[in-house]
């Protein structure tokens, strides 16, 4: 039975020297080592430092398509309130690349200092890239590959040295190599999410995880007679509403190391190994792409999920049919995630004005001034829809949140100042 799955084995690396002559495969590793780390040309990259990677918080999107301001939107929220520093890894279609680096450029240094970024393009190690490509969404599926995530080197280290370094699967020759291999762990978030607190909070999570958690959603529904999963998935699902795969906290080397159960063989399967024979036996009983096959992985591991509360990936099944996210009338929303295409509809002008207030406010003005009273104003728009007669639930942790940072930025900046 084993044997079927032989060419999902690990893989052998092999290096070239082109046009010239074979290298050493200590000194082809020793390169890829060396410009992983190092992305990018100067002036058109930021490179990633080696420092330790707990010192870091990783956060991962995936941005194709038209997706381009909505992730510069989501980068943008998670800048303007978390503490610690941020390293940023965006999968995109090659033509993003450049815009990219030209809109993060633009940033005050004030912002950009407290980031690190690298773009890398969309890549699958295993199955059929097309396929892959057009699962659900364009490139969602990439999120599936974040463990084992493979590129060419990245864009620019290709041109950075007169080498070509790949590795080979047994049975296919595929120029890839794994380039998360040093990050632990990471948020991966959609491009529609925004952070209405710090990262540093949902990062804490990571510490709750107990032994065999390795990942964090949240709910898809709280109320399972109305929740799309209880009602209509013809697969297995978690829980009993299933989980929102937008908003996913990882421990990545937990998953690279984990046997996972599943229904096709007796023995568990390596994440890697496991991802395109689960889609072929599925692929014609699922509606929401890698939403679903991650609902699937942890049918059979529940004991390796842990379940964020609903304010964690606030959306508007949660107030659009009436307020049903008691974490988030209590707390305030930490997640906001604006799926169905909110943003850009009228259908929710509550979530299409927290989007358009956050794009819109300028980096160095006042967070109250620029940020909070023009978001007050835009929800006196709101009230006749449902999600708008509870502006509270909106506001509460993003006021807290702003109080925060000002206290942070000037209040103590002040007091360390000041001379008695």
């Amino acid at each position: 039975m084993a044997a079927q799955y032989d060419s999902l084995s690990p893989l052998h690396f092999s290096c070239i020297m082109v046009n010239v002559t074979e290298l050493s495969n200590e000194l082809c590793m020793s390169l890829i080592h060396d410009f992983t780390k190092f992305p990018g040309r100067p002036g058109e990259q930021k490179h990633l430092k080696e420092l330790p990677s707990l010192q870091w918080m990783h956060l991962a999107v995936v941005a194709c398509g038209d997706r381009l301001e909505e992730t510069l939107i989501m980068l943008k929220s998670a800048v303007l309130f978390s503490y610690r520093k941020l390293k940023f890894h965006i999968f995109a279609e090659d033509s993003l690349k450049p815009e990219f680096e030209k809109k993060l450029r633009e940033w005050p240094s004030s912002y950009t200092k407290k980031f690190e970024y690298s773009v890398y393009p969309i890549a699958f190690s295993v199955g059929n890239a097309q396929e892959w490509k057009k699962l659900f969404k364009p490139c969602a599926a990439q999120r599936l590959f974040l463990p084992v995530a493979s590129s060419l080197l990245g864009y620019a280290s290709m041109t950075a040295v007169p080498y070509l370094c790949h590795y080979t699967r047994r049975t296919a020759d595929k120029s890839q190599l794994v380039i998360l291999k040093d990050v632990d762990s990471l948020l991966y978030v959609d491009t529609d999410v925004l952070f209405l607190r710090p990262i540093d909070d949902i990062w804490s999570f990571l510490k709750e995880f107990n032994s065999t958690q390795l990942a964090a959603m949240a709910p898809e529904h709280e109320i399972p007679k109305i929740g799309w999963y209880s009602r209509f998935a013809r697969h297995p699902y978690y829980g009993t509403t299933g989980v929102n795969s937008g908003v996913m906290l990882m421990n990545l080397t937990r998953i690279r190391n984990t046997p996972f159960k599943n229904s096709m063989i007796p023995t568990g399967l390596m994440w890697e190994e496991m991802l395109y024979p689960l889609y072929q036996k599925y692929k014609n009983y699922i509606t929401w792409g890698d939403q679903d096959l991650l609902n699937i992985i942890f049918y059979f591991n529940p004991e390796s999920l842990y379940v964020f509360p609903c304010q964690w990936n606030y959306r508007p099944d949660h107030c659009m049919y009436g307020s049903n996210c008691k974490g988030a009338e209590e707390e305030g929303i930490s997640v906001l995630h604006g799926n169905r295409g909110v943003y850009h509809d009228d259908k929710q002008p509550t979530f299409k004005a927290l989007y358009e207030v956050i794009r819109d406010f300028p980096f160095e003005d006042n967070l109250f001034q620029s940020l909070y009273y023009p978001l007050q104003s835009k929800f006196l728009d709101t009230v006749h829809t449902l999600c708008g007669r509870i502006p509270q639930v909106f506001l509460k942790q993003i006021e807290k949140t702003m109080k925060k940072v000002y206290e942070n930025r000037v209040i103590v900046h002040v007091g360390a100042n000041y001379r008695y």
